[in-house]
């Protein structure tokens, strides 16, 4: 090979190096992936609750909420058991009091009633859904945070932080929904 070629082959190199475009490693802190888990599962709690099913639509935003806090779990290195979930996402709904239960509850069973029944039904569930979502995904990742597992979580301590979650959980939906 002569001087030449090889001189056109380390340009060619050279080239190819600089059109490699080097992406950027996003290095996001453990909040801000719990933050990013939380804002994805609200939008498929919301889908979740555009199910024209009735309970379907409720079973499929429950598993969205284990598959979230499944995800978070990872992130923090933290053991997942689904049965310790369901024992402290309950009293964590029961906090917010029967009207998002019944609400849910109507909503999805209005799915019965042919046409207007999932219309009416996508105007509520998909927000309630998306609002719940968000309220245990961010009420998950402080206690993980904290250092906290789903051993020493305790629903109790947390209910009044939780209602101001599912109000500002309206919000994100919606938002979320508009975007």
């Amino acid at each position: 090979m002569s001087a030449t070629q090889k001189n056109e082959k380390v340009k060619d190199a050279e080239v190819a190096v600089e059109e490699v475009v080097v992406e950027e490693v996003e290095v996001l802190s453990t909040i801000d992936q719990a933050d990013k888990i939380t804002r994805q599962f609200v939008l498929w709690s919301a889908g979740g609750g555009l199910i024209p099913v009735p309970f379907v639509d409720i079973a499929a935003v429950y598993a969205a909420q284990v598959t979230m806090v499944t995800k978070m779990s990872k992130v923090y290195g933290i053991p997942f058991s689904e049965h310790k979930f369901k024992n402290v996402l309950m009293p964590l709904f029961g906090t917010l009091g029967i009207v998002p239960a019944a609400t849910g509850i109507l909503a999805s069973a209005i799915k019965v009633i042919p046409g207007i029944g999932n219309l009416v039904s996508s105007l509520s569930l998909p927000v309630m859904a998306g609002a719940i979502t968000y309220a245990t995904g961010s009420i998950f990742a402080s206690h993980f945070e904290a250092g906290g597992t789903l051993l020493d979580f305790n629903p109790e301590k947390m209910k009044e932080h939780y209602k101001k979650l599912f109000a500002e959980g309206k919000n994100v939906a919606k938002d979320a929904a508009s975007a």
